[in-house]
């Protein structure tokens, strides 16, 4: 399983194919704050609704999941490995990771 520092993503986002951020937190905890980087798209998907919307992911697109402190994303990504899919990293510490290191406008909840 790949963990990927908050740093290492936005170097990731930069690249020639950036991937897609999914978020699988909850809907509240996406209302208080999302990453968000130019050329990387993102998408919500609650933890508890990925397997009935894997159907939605690209499997073929690297993927980087992430929540509030990555315990949850970590889960996801060994499902989606377990799924099928090849390309797909956890962000270490989650969004608040994100914040503390990258982009302090994201607000820590």
């Amino acid at each position: 399983m790949i963990q990927i520092a908050a740093d290492e993503l936005l170097a990731m986002c930069a690249g020639s194919s950036p991937p897609l951020l999914l978020d699988v937190r909850e809907p509240w905890e996406a209302q208080l704050a999302s990453i968000a980087i130019d050329g990387a798209g993102s998408q919500l998907i609650p933890m508890g609704q990925i397997s009935a919307r894997l159907a939605e992911l690209d499997s073929t697109q690297p993927i980087v999941c992430y929540c509030h402190h990555g315990v949850r994303s970590l889960q996801v990504v060994a499902f989606l490995l377990r799924a099928g899919f090849t390309s797909v990293y956890n962000l270490a510490g989650g969004i608040d990771a994100w914040s503390l290191g990258v982009d302090v406008a994201v607000p820590r909840y």
